[in-house]
């Protein structure tokens, strides 16, 4: 009966060895924030967003580039360069619509939509098989009695987040 309990022990200190080396050879590097980065990726680069919509939004630009450098600082590892990264994204605001989103039933808008779009640019220097463009939008829904001047920097923050999480899970979290 020893035997067969030795045999067992040994067994199973035999499979959790060859699972911590297994997952400690393995070619991509998970963390807790659910990113995905192989571990030789060690720089981003990430440029300032253009804007190109016809509507201006003068600070949205730059709202945009800030947060998300600010997301990839707290959700990653990676040295942010300003050129020559090993991960680059680049990208411009293609639109910034406000749209009415529900109608009464006396045909009057009761709730509008802010849209914005951008258009996104991902390479990856060392694996560009990653690479890709895409385009992303968000919207978000404000009551019609209020003007778009009195709403709008709240709405833009709302959006912001939305497209930085889309942004950050399309390029290192591969979802």
């Amino acid at each position: 009966m020893t035997r067969n309990l030795s045999r067992h022990i040994f067994r199973i200190l035999t499979g959790i060895a060859l699972l911590t080396i297994l997952w400690g050879c393995s070619v991509v590097k998970y963390s807790f924030s659910g990113t995905s980065i192989q571990p030789d990726v060690k720089s981003i680069t990430i440029n300032f967003f253009e804007y190109t919509a016809q509507r201006v939004n003068p600070s949205l630009s730059n709202d945009l580039t800030e947060a998300i450098r600010t997301q990839f600082r707290k959700m990653t590892s990676l040295e942010q360069v300003d050129m020559d990264g090993d991960m680059e994204i680049s990208g411009a605001i293609t639109g910034y619509d406000v749209r009415a989103s529900a109608v009464t039933a006396n045909e009057v808008a009761a709730q509008n939509r802010l849209t914005i779009s951008i258009k996104l640019e991902f390479t990856n220097r060392k694996y560009p098989e990653d690479d890709f463009e895409k385009s992303f939008s968000g919207y978000a829904d404000y009551d019609s009695m209020q003007s778009i001047d009195a709403v709008e920097s709240s709405l833009c923050a709302e959006i912001i987040e939305k497209l930085v999480d889309d942004i950050f899970n399309a390029t290192v979290a591969n979802w």
